[in-house]
């Protein structure tokens, strides 16, 4: 005690510091004891867990194959044999319905604005009759015309498809390998429905209900279904992307040729022989309702994104590129008509911004999932040229009465679209277009791509969708007149379509 006093510390102090350095050393030595427990037991875990790895190493890399396989849109071996994956089919139902859109209502109300007010049901009542009507025949025959391979032909299909017999939920593998079979029908159906809307156009205003109806049957056999397999079908002529045997290495991400093209050009055809308008050029014939016009242009712009995006038939970086280029050209293509016409008119018409979009479109869809931004800049500046021209300048000279300039925007930014995409194209896009793609090296689209030289295989498919257009076109037009007539009589055509042949008028009282 006297020992403490003398040192100046309190013995309760001395007390506590003792009896706090002896819980430390307690506990020290708790940790420690702790810690070589838990290594041990982590050990002890860690052992099975390593030695059933080494016992079944293929399952840890099998699903990231398959997920590798999945979000590299490429083969699933067999991981995952038949499975579609959710969010491929997801995007492409998605750009189905958009295409549909594009036709109802999106087309419907483009062309039903820029007719007069009494004629607007009929272009309706031919969007909706010809989407009835292709639905029908893609069931039935047409899908399988197009998308079969039984025939073993370059020209068409085969008949395992008819009736969508076998089009089940899933994969059809020689076109997609995430996306059901059913759903890619579904998609390219909306192309087929579409594509003979559009020579309504070019005819509005002065043909029967009926000799559209019996013409697009026709037609659809004749031009769209053989057309659509050489381009698109696995065993097709013209298909340089997915067939090795191709014998026009042509490229057509999304319908140039078969779409655009294939029904520009059989609409001048069909619009010559059935002659112009009562009162063409005599008469004023100007649209009725610029902003119904103008409403569907902006319902086709939209739509235009499944239509382009979608045709890389998966939610991939090829479908963002191609959701990138197709609306790049299709604003450029709208500025620079719209601008044509300030400095030449003096003024900028929704008519020509409307059309200027349109032509856009058109012309970036062969190349949308092909080319780069920088090319998609160029594209839309030669749509909003070269189709102005045609539309402005060659129509009133050589005065075929182009109703709608179905023939001025479709067949020559079509045609258009097909060259520059054989120009522009880059493999740095698209690894389609390189040797990694056995069908692109085995039939020499690669080194065509390489080369430069891929533009002379896009005039060949060009040359063989003209004479195909064109020569069919003359046949089933008369064919047509032969049985039922093309031209509804003078007096009901100068009293309007509507009131006549659908018994309705779009703007009552």
């Amino acid at each position: 005690m006297a020992r403490t006093l003398l040192m100046g510390e309190c013995p309760m102090k001395t007390l506590i510091k003792t009896i706090l350095c002896s819980l430390a050393l307690a506990g020290a030595t708790f940790i420690i004891h702790a810690q070589d427990i838990v290594g041990v037991a982590a050990d002890a875990a860690a052992t099975p867990a390593a030695a059933a790895a080494e016992a079944a190493p293929a399952a840890v890399p099998a699903v990231d194959t398959a997920f590798a396989a999945y979000v590299n849109n490429v083969d699933p071996g067999a991981s995952l044999p038949g499975v579609a994956g959710p969010g491929h089919n997801a995007f492409m139902m998605v750009c189905a319905a958009l295409v549909l859109f594009m036709t109802l209502p999106g087309l419907a109300l483009f062309y039903g604005g820029l007719v007069r007010k009494k004629n607007v049901l009929s272009v309706l009542a031919q969007c909706l009759g010809i989407t009835g009507l292709v639905t029908i025949m893609w069931w039935a025959f047409g899908y399988s015309l197009v998308f079969g391979k039984s025939f073993g032909s370059p020209f068409l299909g085969g008949t395992e498809f008819f009736f969508l017999k076998g089009v089940t939920s899933v994969p059809n593998t020689d076109y997609a390998w995430w996306i059901s079979h059913n759903v890619f029908a579904m998609f390219q159906m909306m192309f087929a429905i579409i594509t003979p809307a559009l020579i309504v156009g070019a005819i509005a205003e002065r043909m029967k209900f009926s000799a559209i109806l019996l013409f697009v049957s026709i037609w659809m056999v004749v031009v769209y279904f053989p057309l659509a397999h050489m381009v698109w079908g696995v065993t097709g002529w013209m298909n340089g992307v997915w067939n090795g045997d191709a014998v026009v290495r042509a490229i057509d991400f999304a319908g140039g040729t078969v779409v655009h093209m294939s029904s520009g050009w059989s609409a001048l055809v069909l619009c010559i022989i059935l002659g112009p308008r009562l009162g063409f050029g005599k008469e004023k014939m100007t649209p009725h309702s610029m902003v119904m016009c103008m409403i569907g242009t902006g319902m086709l712009y939209v739509g235009w994104f499944g239509f382009n995006a979608g045709s890389a038939l998966a939610a991939d970086g090829v479908a963002a590129n191609a959701f990138m280029t197709t609306m790049i050209a299709a604003a450029v293509a709208g500025f620079v008509w719209g601008m044509i016409e300030l400095i030449f008119r003096g003024h900028a018409s929704i008519l020509g911004f409307c059309s200027g979009v349109v032509g856009g479109l058109v012309v970036i869809t062969p190349a949308a999932g092909f080319v780069d931004a920088t090319g998609a800049v160029i594209i839309g500046v030669v749509a909003g040229v070269v189709p102005y021209i045609f539309c402005t300048i060659l129509k009133a000279k050589f005065g075929y009465d182009d109703a709608l300039d179905t023939f001025g925007v479709h067949a020559v930014g079509g045609t258009i679209g097909a060259v520059l995409t054989g120009v522009l194209a880059t493999a740095s896009v698209n690894g389609n277009l390189t040797d990694a793609n056995t069908y692109a090296k085995t039939n020499g689209l690669a080194k065509l791509v390489a080369d430069g030289d891929l533009w002379l295989e896009q005039v060949k498919a060009i040359g063989v969708t003209l004479v195909l257009s064109i020569v069919a076109t003359v046949v089933i037009a008369y064919i047509v007149k032969a049985f039922v007539g093309l031209r509804p009589s003078a007096e009901v055509e100068r009293q309007g379509l509507d009131i006549n042949e659908h018994g309705e008028e779009g703007y009552a009282g």
